[in-house]
C-alpha cells in the first residue's frame, strides 16, 4: 500500500496526522519546518523528533519529494529538470520545470498538470492532450528537488497545463510558499498564467496576491479561436472585462503574453487593436518570440516586425518588451514543453 505524502499540508493538517498518530500536536510544526525552511526528503532526517515518532509516521506517511530522472543544460545556462508522475491506472509521465538564470536572478518556470486540456495550436503540451493534475506535493517537488532550490529568486506557473484547471491543488502550493510557516516568499515573486479560466480567474483575483499574466496571443476573437479552442467557453472580451473591475496598479501586476505569427498577428492592424481592447488596464504586454513545431502553418516573426509592434504599443502608452528566448536547444523554451519523448 503507498503512503500518504506530508509535501503540501498546513500545520494543522500535520497537527491532525501527528495527533492521529499518538504524537503530540506541536509535532506538526515540527514536520512543517523541516520540510519547507530545512526542505529535507525522508522523516528519519527530522532530528528532533524521537525515533519512536519517526518509525510511526513512517508506517503510513512519507515526505514525497519527487526527484528528477534527468536535468538538460541550455548553452545559455537554463536548465530542465524531468519529473516521473504516475497517475493510478496510467503508465508514468513525464513533467518538466525549468530554471532560468538571469544576473541574479534565478526563476523557476513550474508545471501544474501533466499535459494539458486547452488544446492550444502553437503549443506542445497543449498537442499532446491530457493525461492529469499534478499534485500540491508534485509541483512543490519542483522547487525542493532542483539543484538550485536555495538560490530561486522568482516562481512563474507557465510550465506544463493550465494552472487555473488544477486551482485547489495550484493554490494549496502557492500558499505553502508564501506562508510564514513555508517558503516565507512575498507573492510579488510569483507569477501565474492563464488563458483566462472564467471563474475560476475571479477566484485566484480575490483570494491571491500574486501576479497575473494571461495568454492573449490575438486581439480579435475570431482568430484567436483559431490558434486557442478556449476562446469559444471564456471569451477574451469577458476576461478583460473582469480585470477593469481590479487594480493593477500597486504591488500586484498583470502582464498579457503575445506569441509573435509571422503574417497572422503581427501588423499594424493587431496592434492597433491590442491597444484598444487593453485600454484601461493598468499592465504589461510581453512579445514572444514563436518556436517553430512539426506540423503548424505559422513561423517567427522577424526581429524587425517584432520591434515595430513593440513600439507602435510603446507609442499609444501601453508598456511592451520583447521577451529574451531562453532554453530552446535543450526544448525548454516557451511552447516547447512536452516531456522527453516529444524532443528527443
Amino acid at each position: 500500500m503507498s503512503k500518504t505524502r506530508l509535501l503540501g499540508k498546513t500545520p494543522a493538517q500535520l497537527k491532525e496526522i501527528a495527533a492521529s498518530c499518538g504524537l503530540p500536536s506541536y509535532t506538526g510544526g515540527q514536520i512543517a519546518q523541516w520540510m519547507y525552511q530545512k526542505k529535507v526528503r525522508s522523516l528519519d532526517q527530522m532530528t528532533n523528533l524521537s525515533k519512536a515518532a519517526r518509525e510511526r509516521l513512517s508506517q503510513d506517511y512519507e515526505v514525497g519529494v519527487t526527484e528528477p530522472t534527468e536535468v538538460f543544460t541550455s548553452a545559455d545556462g537554463t536548465r530542465k529538470y524531468l519529473f516521473p508522475i504516475t497517475f493510478e491506472g496510467r503508465p508514468p509521465f513525464t513533467v518538466e520545470a525549468v530554471m532560468i538564470p538571469d544576473e541574479d536572478r534565478r526563476t523557476l518556470c513550474v508545471s501544474s498538470q501533466a499535459g494539458c486540456k486547452m488544446g492550444c495550436k502553437f503549443c506542445m503540451t497543449g498537442r499532446q492532450g491530457f493525461h492529469g493534475n499534478l499534485s500540491a506535493a508534485d509541483i512543490l517537488s519542483q522547487f525542493i528537488a532542483i539543484e538550485e532550490s536555495d538560490d530561486l529568486s522568482n516562481a512563474v506557473f507557465m510550465g506544463m497545463g493550465e494552472p487555473l484547471d488544477n486551482y485547489e491543488e495550484v493554490m494549496a502550493a502557492i500558499n505553502v510558499l508564501t506562508a510564514d510557516w513555508g517558503f516565507a516568499w512575498s507573492p510579488k515573486r510569483i507569477t501565474l498564467s492563464s488563458i483566462g479560466v472564467l471563474p475560476r480567474l475571479k477566484d485566484y483575483l480575490e483570494g491571491c496576491k500574486c501576479h497575473l499574466a494571461i495568454s492573449l496571443h490575438n486581439p480579435f476573437a475570431d482568430e484567436r479561436l483559431e490558434m486557442m479552442p478556449v476562446q469559444k467557453a471564456y471569451p477574451l472580451e469577458k476576461v478583460i472585462d473582469l480585470l477593469r473591475q481590479y487594480d493593477f496598479s500597486g504591488q500586484r501586476r498583470v502582464s498579457f503574453e503575445y506569441t509573435m505569427f509571422r503574417g497572422f498577428n503581427d501588423d499594424k492592424r493587431h496592434a492597433d487593436a491590442l491597444v484598444r481592447l487593453l485600454r484601461g488596464v493598468h499592465c504589461r504586454v510581453n512579445l514572444i518570440r514563436f518556436h517553430k513545431i512539426p506540423d503548424f502553418p505559422y513561423g517567427t516573426s522577424p526581429d524587425p516586425v517584432m520591434e515595430m509592434f513593440r513600439d507602435r504599443l510603446g507609442a499609444a502608452g501601453v508598456t511592451c518588451t520583447i521577451r529574451a528566448s531562453r532554453g530552446e536547444d535543450i526544448f525548454a523554451a516557451c511552447g516547447l514543453l512536452a516531456g522527453k519523448h516529444n524532443t528527443a
